[in-house]
């Protein structure tokens, strides 16, 4: 008897752009483990999930509510992280390409 696969779906240019921007905020989270830090990253980082899960159910605007990215995941903290703020304007460009469309 065969085993029965989903096929994955593929991912939009938006939920791509999603999954890089939360590797990015990943990898700070990472590099501030023990620290007292650590804890807001990964508070942003599950904001950075919700962009992800709007992004797969189209619901970008509704999340956001008027706020850019930054504003979104908390302009002090990408301040502070500036080695997300391209990963920001990549998603951020796909995001303006879609709307756009």
């Amino acid at each position: 008897m065969g085993v029965i696969r989903k096929m994955a779906k593929k991912k939009s240019p938006l939920e791509a752009a999603a999954g890089k921007l939360i590797s990015a905020i990943q990898k700070e989270w990472d590099n501030e483990m023990g620290e007292p830090e650590a804890e807001e990253s990964e508070n942003i980082m599950h904001k950075g999930h919700d962009i992800l899960k709007a992004a797969r159910n189209n619901n970008i605007s509704s999340i956001l509510n008027g706020m850019n990215v930054t504003q979104f995941l908390g302009d002090i903290w990408v301040h502070k992280h500036p080695n997300v703020k391209q990963s920001i304007a990549n998603f951020e460009a796909v995001l303006n390409a879609f709307e756009n469309v």
